[in-house]
């Protein structure tokens, strides 16, 4: 894992594609602004396994209905 740290207003890139903007930092609270490609899915951890916990129980079987989650908050 690399470790950075970065002050508001400061940004981290990843690839050429992707750029992350240190918002503001309030108490333990960092606010970071994610700027990528539409199709780069980016999600919050606890929404990315509850996406992953939905496809494998449709991998087993059950239906999703193809909702698609997307997390505005976290783009």
């Amino acid at each position: 894992m690399l470790i950075l740290t970065r002050r508001v207003g400061e940004v981290l890139r990843i690839g050429d594609d992707v750029s992350i903007t240190i918002l503001g930092v309030k108490g333990n609270q960092v606010r970071i602004g994610i700027d990528a490609p539409k199709d780069v899915a980016v999600h919050r951890e606890e929404i990315y396994q509850r996406i992953k916990r939905e496809g494998d129980a449709g991998e087993a079987g059950h239906e999703l209905g193809g909702d698609t989650f997307e997390d505005d908050a976290a783009r």
